[in-house]
């Protein structure tokens, strides 16, 4: 059987994760694989430190959509891979891989999954997850001093160099490829739960 794969992008901080979470529990998955899409970032150990911090993260090129179509299709085919895992500390690859095996439903997050046409033609299922700006921010800087060591200025310049402007350029308008659209701002119950549904009854039709 052909696992099932679903993409869900949205800005950066919007809850995508939490929104995954909340359709898995919901559909009772127990055979789910969900990769990032920030592990994808390119690697960049022979680039210097100081360089490397002035990656623009928001952008379609810092990310190796390539490589992550290969291991989707060999995914698809049943076969494993090895993920390759970011080091936000370091701003780099890590030297270690996820060993990955194939699941029935795989789930792609990341604020750029819908952006590349090659990626989405493999895909089941587009969601796009939305919230206000300035609750994003919010977030976004909380989670960035917390789990990957940024100063509060760092975060400040890199959302207003990069984070912001190109969330309205590349981000914000790969809403139009999405099936489904979830406004996180409010309960998003019932759409987490059309979702959930329209699984759990695919799933069925599959193994009928």
């Amino acid at each position: 059987m052909k696992p099932l794969l679903f993409l869900v992008a949205g800005g950066s901080a919007s809850g995508k994760s939490t929104v995954v979470e909340k359709i898995v529990r919901r559909a009772g998955l127990d055979d789910v694989l969900i990769i990032n899409h920030d592990d994808y970032y390119h690697d960049q150990h022979d680039v210097p430190m100081e360089t490397r911090k002035k990656t623009n993260y928001d952008h379609p090129k810092s990310l190796d959509n390539a490589l992550l179509q290969r291991h989707l299709q060999k995914l698809l085919a049943g076969e494993p891979i090895e993920k390759p895992v970011y080091d936000f500390v370091r701003y780099t690859r890590s030297e270690k891989t996820e060993s990955v095996s194939p699941r029935s439903v795989i789930i792609v997050e990341g604020i750029l999954i819908l952006e590349d046409e090659r990626i989405r033609d493999l895909s089941d299922l587009n969601i796009y997850v939305e919230l206000d700006d300035d609750i994003r921010f919010i977030r976004r800087l909380q989670r960035d001093m917390k789990e990957r060591k940024r100063t509060l200025e760092s975060v400040i310049e890199q959302y207003e160099s990069t984070v912001k402007p190109m969330f309205h350029r590349f981000i914000k308008p790969t809403k139009r490829h999405a099936d489904v659209i979830i406004p996180n701002d409010r309960s998003h119950d019932i759409a987490v739960d059309l979702i959930a549904t329209k699984i759990k009854q695919t799933l069925q039709d599959i193994n009928r």
